[in-house]
């Protein structure tokens, strides 16, 4: 199976880690009778659509992915939002995923994300974009100076002697970051059936495709059943 994808112009999804497989949903499940089985079969599958069908979806975070994550940062700032799967118990709420993110006090940003066009404002939806407009060289080259004074003002608040977590307040919000994002099967799912769809801005659209391949790739039964449920 292939462990990094490639998405928009520099940026990726890589997997560095997964647990469980398609029969670990049923035997999470079955747990409650004392049972277990050692290989999948249609009366896995029917008993994991069954699971699905009524959201019973605990068995389903059983199923844990680990992945390395390289997007613009007002990607991350959508993705973080959706971050859930969240189970709340009698004092605290708990989460199963965890996010950790490089920092720019201690790595320099050097990439930026480059449009390969520039999409026009939708008329019926103020939060969506739709086909393109025509000044494409003029809107590129304001993007390029705008990058180039966010870069020219962070270096030189730094030679000022301002502190880099305060400096890097000026960088535009298209440089690269990177996280290692460990989640369940229902917080990625959660994820796509939120950001796969036609009012999502498309930077995101295309991360969401990519982890939508790669639960494929992974859980192959269980993400098909949970398509033909929830997100068809």
């Amino acid at each position: 199976m292939k462990t990094k994808h490639e998405v928009l112009d520099k940026g990726f999804i890589e997997v560095l880690d997964s647990l469980g497989n398609d029969l670990t949903v049923a035997n999470s499940a079955r747990v409650s009778f004392g049972k277990r089985k050692k290989t999948y079969d249609k009366s896995d599958e029917r008993l994991v659509r069954y699971l699905a069908k009524h959201k019973h979806f605990s068995p389903f975070r059983h199923l844990v992915v680990q992945f390395h994550i390289k997007a613009p940062e007002f990607v991350m700032r959508q993705w973080y939002k959706h971050v859930v799967g969240i189970e709340t118990t009698s004092s605290y709420p708990t989460k199963d995923h965890a996010w950790n993110e490089i920092s720019g006090r201690y790595v320099p940003v050097e990439e930026y994300y480059i449009p390969e066009n520039w999409r026009q404002q939708s008329e019926d939806n103020k939060q969506a974009s739709e086909g393109t407009i025509s000044g494409q060289e003029e809107a590129a080259e304001a993007y390029a100076k705008a990058i180039q004074i966010g870069k020219h003002y962070y270096e030189k608040l730094l030679k000022l002697g301002v502190a880099k977590e305060q400096a890097r307040i000026v960088m535009p919000l298209s440089q690269y970051t990177e996280v290692y994002w460990t989640a369940s099967f229902q917080a990625i799912v959660n994820f796509i059936e939120l950001r796969d769809e036609p009012t999502a801005q498309w930077e995101i659209r295309e991360y969401a495709k990519v982890l939508k391949s790669i639960m494929f790739d992974l859980y192959p039964s269980t993400t098909q059943i949970w398509e033909d449920l929830y997100w068809e």
